[in-house]
């Protein structure tokens, strides 16, 4: 019977509601948040005041306050139709979690009443236990504490099952250790801000307002029916195809970036953005990607912090929405070997409102020497940390992405462009003291043309949470404006130079020293990979070479010195990349045999009999018939058979108990000695794709999945 899977894209699509115009958008935009416009409806004057300054200045929260939020937080929420709330919280697994608790509480006269404190409100409690936890566990009881982050507003999730309120909240240990990604973002802030300060004073500011990170998320995805997916185990337990010959024609004609979006898909994009907008998250774009059956969604500018928990409600919201309209959302990071993979581009800028853009070069030469500065520490910050950056978004599914035409190498490095770099270049010349030649340039005298204001991070998976990328971020940058603001204090008070010749000795400095990062050229081509060895850039192409970096003297140093984590901290977090990484490849591998033999061998031999049968008819009946076919399909099954026994046999080494000194042993016996297998196998197995009847092949195809919609 010929394999047949039809899309009925007539009752899979949800059709958009025609009856939404801006104007309604607009009025529903945030309805679902309990924002500081509806706390300052729901709250008396001076409650509202006193939590404004824990919002505004990290003032310490009052129970009475706590009691006076949980009240309108309650009262709001039940008025939407909650009847649960929940502490949402980023455990290390990169998800996010919660539990539901019941708002109803028994009155002891048989009947209930809706409540919430404040104790409720700023903790809760969570078993522990069956989170990643890197050995953490081992040194405090199972118990996890949720505690409310007050800079992220709390919000409402509708599902068919109801309303639920959601608090954004942390993941501790009774001790404090950071169980979750998000406290090491608040940790890493209250760092990047104290330093940022510290430079924006010797330019005669005194910032009132905190320094903060700003992120801008581009989240690209796949879209895919969901009738392939079900019958693709690869592509339901894995995420990506383990097999799949390349199709006729992938992305090679450049006619999907930006095309007109399909309609089907369109109307899934629409019921998303509804829903977004409800949640507050300001999504500005939507198209289509490189990849055939590949998009884009992206919000605008938002805090860091903020920015992070939005990406997160994105990821969930887009595979929710996908299996309403019978299509599933893959955020893989290469689920298809032959295009382009998934990233999570992060535009990175540090500011306020108070202080503005401090990427921006300003108006004057004082703002642009304070421009320099920060760019400066940029460059100094990578240049040093590079490893730490790249370890952070290391992991199975992404090292298969980095490196490929969609995403920069394993390799770190900054894109200036010529105009930037020329002008820095310029700087460095005025190293020569007693030179003839004229310096094109000079702090403090001359301004600079209009340049880029953020920084583009490339390199995070699509999967991932961009918590650990902001962390190392805005780390790094502390650290260089510490660095920074030191320099220019001991050049203005030791050495009596201007503010702008110190600017210009940190120039100067930082270019000598640190320039080796910047490079404008081709990050993608070979010659690149040789001249990254050249300048001694880190080239950490998998996760095990990567990951190593977390419990280096310089990193432990750099995490306790601006209190972002601890070094038990870290070697956890290093423990559970390593663990996730063997874990994911384990189960690809075991994943890849099962359906190497019971989908893809009987198919092959299935084949080869009804080959071998009809040839046998042919010359029976003396018609004329080439045995070429059987001979070459009867090889390909061999290679296929023998490199799925290797494979077997390579499997067995990964029989291993997560030890914390195994850890990295076994994940490098995955990447160097069980991934080549694997690769091996598939070889094979594409081969047959390309041989076997189509209507024997078990498996949907390439050119099925990605064109068909």
């Amino acid at each position: 019977m010929t394999r047949s899977l039809v899309i009925n894209t007539a009752s899979h699509a949800v059709p958009i509601r025609r009856e939404f115009r801006m104007a309604e958008l607009t009025d529903r935009f945030g309805t679902m948040v309990f924002s500081e416009e509806v706390m300052k409806d729901y709250l008396p004057k001076d409650i509202w005041k006193r939590l404004a300054a824990t919002l505004e200045d990290g003032e310490p929260l009052d129970l009475d306050v706590a009691n006076a939020v949980a009240h309108a937080m309650k009262v709001w929420a039940i008025s939407k139709g909650a009847t649960h709330y929940a502490h949402w919280f980023q455990p290390l697994s990169g998800i996010t979690s919660e539990k539901h608790d019941s708002f109803l509480d028994p009155d002891g006269k048989g009947g209930a009443l809706a409540q919430f404190s404040g104790s409720a409100l700023v903790q809760g409690e969570a078993d522990g236990s069956s989170f990643p936890s890197g050995g953490l566990r081992s040194t405090f009881e199972a118990r996890g504490y949720t505690a409310w982050d007050v800079t992220s507003p709390a919000y409402l999730m509708e599902s068919p099952a109801g309303m639920v309120l959601c608090i954004p909240t942390v993941f501790l240990s009774w001790t404090g250790i950071a169980l979750d990604k998000k406290t090491p973002v608040l940790r890493a802030s209250q760092a990047l801000n104290q330093q940022a300060a510290r430079v924006l004073r010797l330019f005669g500011m005194n910032p009132t307002m905190p320094i903060t990170s700003n992120g801008g998320l581009e989240q690209e995805y796949f879209l895919i029916d969901g009738t392939f997916v079900s019958a693709r185990p690869d592509l339901l337990i894995a995420g990506r195809a383990l097999y799949g010959a390349r199709p006729p024609k992938g992305q090679e004609f450049e006619d999907q970036y930006y095309g007109v979006i399909p309609s089907r898909v369109l109307g899934f994009m629409a019921d998303v953005e509804r829903q977004l907008y409800r949640l507050g998250i300001p999504v500005k774009t939507r198209h289509n990607e490189v990849a055939p059956s590949q998009y884009e969604i992206a919000p605008t500018f938002e805090s860091g912090n903020l920015a992070c928990d939005h990406n997160q409600l994105i990821m969930t919201v887009l595979r929710k929405t996908a299996r309403r309209h019978g299509m599933s959302c893959l955020l893989h990071e290469k689920p298809f070997d032959c295009i382009n993979g998934s990233g999570k581009h992060l535009n990175y800028s540090i500011g306020s409102p108070e202080v503005g853009n401090l990427f921006a070069p300003g108006d004057n030469p004082h703002e642009n020497a304070q421009f320099l500065v920060f760019l400066c520490a940029v460059i100094r910050g990578l240049h040093r940390h590079a490893g730490f950056l790249r370890a952070v978004v290391a992991s199975a599914s992404n090292d298969r992405r980095l490196g490929a035409n969609e995403a920069p190498p394993a390799i770190m490095s900054l894109f200036l462009g010529d105009q930037l770099t020329d002008i820095l270049e310029q700087f460095r010349a005025g190293k020569v003291r007693g030179s003839k030649g004229k310096r094109l340039m000079n702090v403090g005298v001359d301004t600079l043309p209009p340049l880029g204001n953020r920084f583009e991070f490339r390199a995070l998976g699509s999967s991932m949470s961009a918590a650990d990328s902001l962390v190392v971020l805005n780390t790094m940058m502390a650290e260089s404006l510490d660095y920074a603001a030191t320099f220019l204090e001991n050049a203005m008070h030791g050495e009596h130079l201007t503010l702008g010749e110190a600017v210009q000795k940190l120039i100067e400095n930082v270019m000598e020293e640190d320039s080796a990062v910047i490079f404008n050229g081709n990050g993608y081509s070979e010659i690149w990979q040789r001249e990254a060895e050249r300048r001694g850039l880190p080239n950490s192409p998998a996760t095990p070479d990567a990951v190593p970096v977390f419990s280096s003297p310089e990193v432990v140093g750099l995490c306790e010195r601006y209190q972002v984590f601890s070094r038990q901290e870290l070697k956890a977090r290093e423990d559970i990349q390593l663990e996730q990484y063997i874990k994911t490849v384990h189960t690809e591998c075991s994943l890849a045999i099962r359906m190497a033999r019971t989908q893809i061998y009987p198919a092959a031999v299935r084949y080869r009999q009804e080959l071998a049968s009809s040839l046998a008819s042919c010359t029976a009946l003396g018609v004329p018939a080439s045995p070429d076919s059987l001979k070459e399909l009867a090889d390909v099954i061999a290679g296929f058979e023998s490199s799925l026994h290797m494979l077997e046999e390579r499997a067995g080494e990964l029989n291993w108990t997560p030890e914390e000194e195994q850890l990295l042993s076994v994940a490098r016996t995955c990447q160097h000695v069980v991934l080549p297998a694997m690769e091996e196998l598939r070889h094979w197995a594409d081969r047959l794709e390309t041989m076997v009847a189509d209507d024997l092949w078990p498996l949907p195809s390439y050119q099925e999945m990605l064109f068909m919609k």
